[in-house]
């Protein structure tokens, strides 16, 4: 389905994974000129691209950027029990599968590639980056979930009981399933191997993940290009969930890091350009 809107084409289609499970996926592209970048979003656990990042998205696209989404298996408008994640790893494969091929058309091969994700969906581009450490251009990091703040960190007994009511009751939205306990616990160390360019943006009063594990990926990361923005006063739905004047501060932020990426890389380009250009005049001479 294809809607125009003021600047903005919309569209959305279902996809089959390899798992044979049906996927929703949607895009913003602008109209008005051709696209900056494009941007590849990864939603949190329980949310969508299709509802909750609407709102994200729609600021991307009035910014220039192309935007794409998609719904993980079990959420939004994506088939499968709402909320069970049996494998994280299947989720990451799709979104790879998925973004490699929009990324790899025609149009788009001379694109700057940025993932961005929100809690859960942080989580998933450090992954999606392990996996393809060269293919991505630049990362955008929403309350990664690193590790669960300590404030709303279950008891290790509490995890044991969790873990085992998700093997007895897989089906339970409420029930985290052991493989998400694992990622949000036991998998700090992947913030070590970050290598591409990335901000990392985090409410300071954030009860859900961690701002300090935040501070960490900041400070540990091997990325030479790196950015974290801490906010005062704000939680932890930046893209959504905050006031009007902070989701403005969040957003200028963050479009002003990918405008001097983009501005970065035509530089990059032009140089090249440049380059090549001399040559062949030396080479006619």
């Amino acid at each position: 389905m294809e809607t125009q809107m003021s600047n903005v084409k919309y569209d959305e289609e279902f996809i089959v994974n390899s798992r044979g499970v049906k996927l929703f996926t949607c895009r913003w592209v602008p109209t008005s000129s051709e696209p900056k970048a494009l941007i590849f979003l990864c939603h949190g656990y329980g949310m969508e691209c299709s509802i909750s990042m609407r709102g994200c998205a729609s600021r991307l696209v009035k910014a220039g950027y192309e935007v794409h989404g998609i719904d993980c298996e079990g959420h939004g408008k994506s088939s499968g029990l709402q909320g069970l994640i049996s494998n994280f790893d299947d989720l990451v494969d799709d979104l790879s599968e998925h973004f490699t091929n929009i990324s790899e058309r025609r149009e788009n091969r001379n694109k700057m590639r940025i993932i961005m994700g929100e809690s859960m969906g942080g989580a998933m581009v450090l992954r999606l980056h392990r996996k393809k450490p060269e293919f991505w251009d630049g990362a955008v990091l929403i309350a990664p979930m690193c590790k669960i703040a300590d404030d709303v960190r279950p008891s290790p007994l509490v995890i044991k009981i969790l873990i085992a009511l998700a093997r007895i009751i897989p089906t339970w939205k409420l029930t985290p399933t052991p493989d998400i306990i694992d990622i949000a616990f036991r998998d700090p160390q992947v913030v070590k191997e970050v290598s591409l360019p990335f901000i990392v943006l985090h409410g300071e009063d954030d009860k859900v993940t961690d701002p300090s594990v935040s501070k960490t990926l900041y400070e540990s990361a091997q990325s030479s290009d790196k950015t974290f923005k801490l906010y005062p006063g704000m939680w932890h739905s930046l893209s959504y969930g905050e006031l009007p004047e902070n989701l403005d501060t969040v957003f200028s932020d963050m479009v002003n890091w990918l405008d001097n990426r983009f501005a970065a890389r035509n530089a990059q380009l032009e140089e090249q350009q440049k380059f090549a250009n001399d040559n062949s005049v030396l080479e006619i001479k």
